[in-house]
């Protein structure tokens, strides 16, 4: 994309909800400051592809428990330059125009109008910051441009039966949007494909001057959720020109990668598809970096090795970051963020372990989500007897996902 259209567009990402679907571990975080794959965080993923887009003016509007996710903005984050007008700043509310917190996407939009005019933009990206996936956004902000459009809304197919967590649209043979409905219960089929719909991804490239005008107007509406799915898209289809992009990946695989990690179940197995033989979401692409904070800790270290006793420090078929220490114990198909120790004769299965959790000699792990700096005893049993880690007033997920919360005490963790 040539240099001159980039310095036109302005970046929003949204980052301001609760995640509530993925309690316990956003009790202290925001959902895009949530941990993923060891090393990251899930807004590195929109953050990164920002970057990769050529794209640094960037907001980052926060709202609940934005304390982590700020905090991991200012340290892997800021090295964009202001002197070239290239920056990552972040928007917690203002509430320039009253005493509520974002009653929706658009309001949040709305809320900090006076900010986005200030940078003069000729187009707005709005992206949501708690997504998987590798895009150009260039090549979308470019479709935008060639067809003159208004609003361009990024959109894949998605399960029909999973309509209910996205807007869907319909569109015509130019991919132009003819009906949107969000989260509909009975949704219209792609045509020719009966078990799928066309769902919004949450991307919008907006023409600047008409969202400015079409935000004024729905912010003064007393019946309206202020929401680009419910209310702005909607009403915008029969009187300007709203296209569908569809979405392109840059994942270098054969089947495009996208995940909405809103679930603790989607969460895990997103998570577990990392440390497969050959992982659906290519990590290891220098053409299409996904940056991070790195803090200034040593290789991971593996110790022990005593045939008679069976004492050995191995990890297998496993991503084991920097700082973690396996000191005796296995480790199979599990992630161990950083700073992670694995005492003596312990034993992790299937599992993601958050930075600084401590597994105490013998304890044995399977199927669990461990929030950062829980110490787990000696001997401790977790994911064996799901009734039990119930009992113990721990999380177990649907698909039968422990997960420990932080400062979790080591009572909890006692036998059956």
């Amino acid at each position: 994309m040539k240099r001159g259209i980039v310095r036109n567009v302005l970046t929003l990402i949204l980052a301001g909800g609760k995640g509530t679907r993925l309690e316990p571990l956003t009790r202290d975080r925001a959902k895009p400051a949530v941990p993923f794959g060891g090393l990251y965080r899930i807004i590195d993923f929109t953050l990164s592809n920002c970057l990769n887009s050529d794209l640094r003016r960037i907001l980052v509007l926060t709202q609940y428990k934005a304390r982590s996710l700020d905090r991991h903005i200012a340290s892997g984050w800021s090295f964009l330059s202001r002197e070239l007008d290239e920056y990552i700043d972040v928007l917690p509310p203002q509430q320039r125009l009253d005493e509520t917190w974002y009653q929706g996407t658009a309001d949040a939009i709305y809320q900090n109008i006076y900010t986005i005019e200030k940078a003069n933009p000729k187009f707005v990206l709005i992206l949501a910051g708690d997504h998987i996936y590798k895009m150009d956004y260039g090549n979308m902000i470019r479709a935008h441009i060639e067809r003159d459009a208004d609003l361009t809304v990024g959109c894949l197919p998605v399960p029909a039966k999973e309509s209910v967590h996205f807007g869907v649209m319909q569109v015509d043979a130019s991919d132009r949007i003819v009906g949107f409905r969000e989260k509909p219960k009975d949704p219209l089929p792609i045509p020719g494909d009966p078990e799928h719909v066309l769902a919004s991804m949450g991307i919008y490239v907006f023409t600047a001057r008409l969202m400015f005008e079409l935000l004024c107007q729905d912010a003064t509406k007393t019946d309206s959720n202020h929401d680009f799915g419910k209310n702005i898209i909607p009403n915008m289809i029969d009187k300007y020109k709203v296209f569908g992009y569809r979405f392109r990946d840059k994942n270098q695989k054969p089947n495009a990668y996208w995940r909405d990690v809103g679930t603790l179940d989607a969460y895990f197995q997103a998570n577990m598809d990392l440390v497969q033989v050959v992982p659906e979401l290519n990590l290891y692409d220098q053409g299409w970096p996904i940056r991070t904070y790195q803090p200034h800790i040593p290789p991971p270290k593996f110790v022990f090795r005593d045939e008679t006793t069976g004492r050995r420090g191995e990890a297998h078929d496993s991503i084991v970051c920097a700082g973690c220490i396996v000191s005796g114990g296995q480790v199979v198909r599990s992630i161990l963020s950083p700073n992670v120790r694995i005492n003596s004769f312990a034993q992790v299965e299937d599992s993601i372990l958050f930075s600084g959790v401590d597994v105490g000699r013998g304890a044995r792990i399977r199927r669990a989500i461990i929030d950062k700096d829980v110490k787990i005893p000696r001997d401790a049993v977790l994911g064996y007897d799901l009734e039990h880690d119930r009992r113990r007033g721990l999380t177990v997920t649907d698909q039968g996902i422990v997960v420990v919360s932080k400062g979790e005490l080591p009572d909890t963790f006692k036998k059956p």
